[in-house]
């Protein structure tokens, strides 16, 4: 993860403090690792809800008639082909195709104005600074307008099975609720104790479940920022018990165990300067075949691609499930059955849904089929570990 010099506090840190959050360094930010147990917190998340402090990923919009132009040139994404008010997952390379970080776009304007388009790129909290550059220089040649809205916007996200009827306890718009589909967003109000406060709804998440994030501003006061989103966070904890449902705030631990089992990769592990998407998990994340039209790291895409890179030769993002109950930790290195080292686990933990230790790990390609048997070297002794389907977990809808 990209480190910032200064320290960085999210406009919710006061209500952190005042729970008795455990904070850690996160990309250059004070967040809460967790409140109490970060067990309990997961469990939560499977079973009921969570309530999660978003505020240090980044927030940078792009409007202008040539906005999609700008978007699909900046990134891999066909982004002119995004419906109003839909979202898409999304990476921006280095011109040599490897990973600056993996994004969110989403379009907010109603597609009545060609003139007028608007998106919102959502990049990772340390990173957010070295995107908003880059697209305000991918961007220099088109009729669009890059603005960095990151210290003007805070975002709170509450994940769960039973997260909707948390949210439709305080949203003015609650019989609309349903109509917002995963990966897609709009403009709503939640109703808080103090008044009402406009966000943008998104049905999006990276915890493997139902669940919903809310973008508070941009409001450009700081302290008007955090009342605000100290308002919505508060509405959302009230409103839980009210409706039958355990809501706890949950940190940055329990939101690692949960997208590690959801299968999601986490940039400064998965994803990194220095290898390929193809090399990381997200190649679907670049259609060079349909996408035909020029995009930075292309050129170097299709010459990986012609040679293999990934797929007959180099490394691979694989899922390792323990045949035992030791679990791998990130840079332990992955070995063959004669004891030669493979490749190295970016992420691993033993699984609080699953009862059992999982692993991603990158590894050379010979080694990426399903059923295929490894070892991880766990200081000083191989344990045997299975490479499986991600993801590990999946949601029963």
């Amino acid at each position: 993860m990209t480190q910032t010099t200064d320290t960085q506090y999210t406009p919710l840190h006061a209500v952190h403090e005042q729970a008795g959050a455990t904070f850690t360094d996160f990309g250059g930010w004070q967040m809460p690792l967790k409140y109490g147990s970060e067990l309990a917190e997961h469990k939560a998340v499977r079973s009921a809800a969570g309530l999660f402090d978003l505020s240090h990923m980044g927030e940078v919009r792009i409007t202008g008639p040539q906005a999609a132009e700008a978007l699909d040139y900046a990134l891999t994404a066909r982004v002119s082909a995004v419906a109003p008010g839909k979202a898409k997952y999304t990476l921006i390379l280095t011109e040599s195709g490897t990973i600056l970080d993996d994004l969110i776009v989403y379009r907010l304007d109603d597609g009545s104005d060609e003139s007028a388009k608007e998106y919102l790129v959502v990049p990772n909290a340390g990173n957010a600074p070295a995107v908003a550059a880059a697209l305000a220089e991918r961007a220099g040649s088109f009729d669009a307008t890059v603005g960095n809205e990151s210290a003007e916007t805070a975002m709170v996200a509450v994940q769960g099975p039973q997260a909707a009827r948390v949210l439709g306890a305080v949203l003015a718009e609650a019989e609309d609720l349903p109509e917002v589909k995963y990966y897609s967003s709009r403009p709503a109000t939640v109703r808080t104790a103090e008044g009402e406060v406009r966000v943008l709804l998104a049905r999006t998440g990276y915890t493997g479940e139902d669940g919903f994030e809310l973008m508070v501003g941009p409001i450009a006061d700081p302290e008007e920022l955090a009342a605000a989103a100290t308002s919505v966070w508060n509405a959302l904890a009230a409103a839980a018990p009210g409706v039958g449902v355990e809501l706890l705030p949950c940190g940055l631990a329990s939101r690692d165990s949960l997208r590690l089992e959801a299968g999601m990769p986490l940039y400064g592990n998965e994803l990194d300067l220095g290898h390929l998407p193809s090399e990381s998990g997200v190649g679907m994340a670049v259609p060079l075949k349909s996408k035909e039209t020029d995009f930075v790291g292309r050129d170097a895409l299709l010459a990986a691609r012609e040679a293999g890179t990934g797929t007959t030769t180099g490394q691979a993002l694989v899922a390792l499930r323990a045949n035992g109950r030791r679990a791998a930790r990130g840079g332990y290195p992955v070995v063959d059955g004669e004891g030669n080292r493979i490749g190295e686990v970016t992420s691993g933990i033993p699984s609080p849904t699953l009862g059992y230790p999982i692993a991603l790990a990158r590894v050379d390609v010979a080694f990426r089929e399903p059923g295929t048997e490894v070892a991880v070297d766990l200081r000083g002794k191989a344990e045997p570990f299975t490479v499986v389907e991600l993801p590990f977990y999946k949601r029963q809808d």
